[in-house]
């Protein structure tokens, strides 16, 4: 039989703009997905613009569903929308070294 504390889970989520992150720890139960967690962690209230339909999420790095069942330790990663596409991005910086 498992103990109390072997049924909880430790995660972080994270969310980070150019100005301020926001790293937030809970503790949930096995079983726990990335939307659950980020419901939990109430990262939402602080930063209205998150929009789980819209924004990518990942766990250390590696995008996942937000069905995605967590483990121990995850870091629950909210990416905000991208300013430049990666072509466009690529783009300006090689007209600004041609000039």
């Amino acid at each position: 039989m498992l103990r109390e504390n072997e049924m909880r889970l430790d995660i972080e989520v994270v969310y980070a703009l150019p100005e301020r992150q926001e790293v937030i720890s809970i503790k949930c139960e096995n079983g726990t997905n990335i939307e659950q967690a980020i419901l939990q962690s109430g990262i939402i209230d602080l930063f209205s613009e998150i929009d789980l339909s819209e924004n990518q999420i990942g766990v250390h790095g590696m995008k996942q569903p937000l069905d995605y069942e967590l483990s121990n330790f995850d870091r629950v990663e909210i990416y905000r929308p991208l300013q430049l596409s990666p072509t466009e991005a690529r783009r300006l910086r090689a007209k600004s070294k041609s000039n």
